[in-house]
């Protein structure tokens, strides 16, 4: 085929699929949006602020870059000092908002008091938009240690990654192994991967750089955003149905939290969206992994994940025996939200194991030292 007629016929289908104007697809479409309001309706987070939780304070930091990071803290709701601080680093096409649950419940330990910061990565949410040559999972890395260093310069840490956020972490642990000596005392790996995310889980011709379709989406939002990001609207209740399918498990799930998900989605640009597909398809830290060991570790993931399967949970439990391993019967890959109560709940137990071990070592480091 000429190269004008696979970037026409890629064009097609781009338009195709953004844009939903199939008749099938309108029609589609229509069930689509009778289901949404008949779930509306029946929404039992109906008295929750769903995503609109306010932090304590908001502010912004540089990365090394410049690319400004918006950034958010939470501190303890029953007030006082906090033992510790919880680092929560959102996934791929998503933002801050998806971490309510955690967000909401972590505050609210009394035993040991959480302070939380949470953040947008780069091109994400609030955060400043990020060049093409920097949508990488090292920057990701990069600018989760600038945010420490502003945030959470005292006191011992927990990192709480999900999906294309637990990679930002392995990247630090690659970058930084000391952090994971000296600072950070806990990690949980929810919903991520280690590497080989093209070869199991997401479809590997997508998160091919060769791919035509996904290089045209790019090429497209490059050249007419305002038409791509119109033309995707247009095709929203089709949107909605496929995050539904696709980012939640076999169970039935509220309308609410796929909206919630589905907001957050198309937020985010398509060009944000092609942008990191290459650093995903190529993203190996497996042998970062090592630099975890001396922390407390829980790793957990849905066993209906359909874009990162269990197994590459199983794969970084096996690379660290003395993790905690969980399989969330049922879920897919936003099991923050749609098991959130057990999401939660192991979370909480990682920071009490944490602040046991913490007060355990600076009982000895008095004893020692009397």
């Amino acid at each position: 085929m000429k190269p004008w007629r696979a970037i026409a016929w890629s064009a097609g289908m781009v338009g195709a699929v953004v844009t939903g104007t199939a008749v099938s697809l309108a029609s589609h479409s229509s069930r689509i949006a009778t289901q949404r309001r008949n779930g509306a309706e029946a929404d039992p987070y109906q008295g929750e602020a769903l995503g609109r939780l306010e932090p304590h304070r908001r502010s912004t930091v540089a990365a090394d870059d410049g690319v400004p990071l918006a950034v958010q803290e939470v501190g303890p709701a029953h007030g006082g000092t906090a033992e510790l601080t919880v680092v929560l680093v959102h996934g791929y096409s998503l933002d801050s908002r998806c971490w309510h649950f955690q967000r909401r419940d972590l505050a609210r330990l009394f035993d040991p008091n959480v302070r939380l910061v949470l953040y947008d990565q780069r091109s994400h949410g609030r955060s400043g938009h990020s060049g093409r040559a920097n949508c990488t999972i090292e920057q990701l890395g990069r600018d989760l240690d600038a945010v420490l260093r502003a945030t959470a310069r005292r006191g011992p840490v927990v990192l709480a990654g999900h999906s294309m956020g637990g990679m930002a972490i392995m990247a630090l642990a690659e970058q930084r192994p000391e952090l994971f000596r000296d600072r950070i005392a806990g990690v949980a790996l929810l919903s991520t991967s280690a590497g080989q995310v093209g070869a199991r889980g997401l479809p590997k011709p997508w998160l091919s750089k060769n791919n035509p379709l996904t290089r045209t989406m790019g090429l497209l939002a490059q050249w007419q955003p305002n038409l791509v990001e119109s033309a995707r609207r247009s095709g929203s209740h089709v949107a909605w149905s496929a995050v539904r399918g696709l980012a939640f498990g076999d169970r039935d799930v509220d309308t609410a939290l796929v909206d919630l998900t589905d907001d957050m989605i198309a937020s985010t640009t398509v060009e944000t969206v092609t942008d990191f597909l290459d650093t995903l398809g190529t993203h190996d830290r497996t042998a970062a992994l090592a630099g975890l060991r001396h922390s407390e570790v829980l790793v957990l993931g849905g066993d209906s994940d359909r874009l990162i399967p269990f197994s590459h949970s199983e794969t970084i439990a096996a690379r660290l025996p003395h993790a905690e391993l969980v399989r969330v019967e049922g879920a897919g890959h936003m099991a923050i939200l749609e098991r959130a109560e057990l999401v939660t709940e192991r979370m909480c137990e990682l920071v009490r194991r944490v602040a046991r071990d913490e007060r355990a070592e600076g009982a000895a480091e008095k004893v020692s030292g009397s």
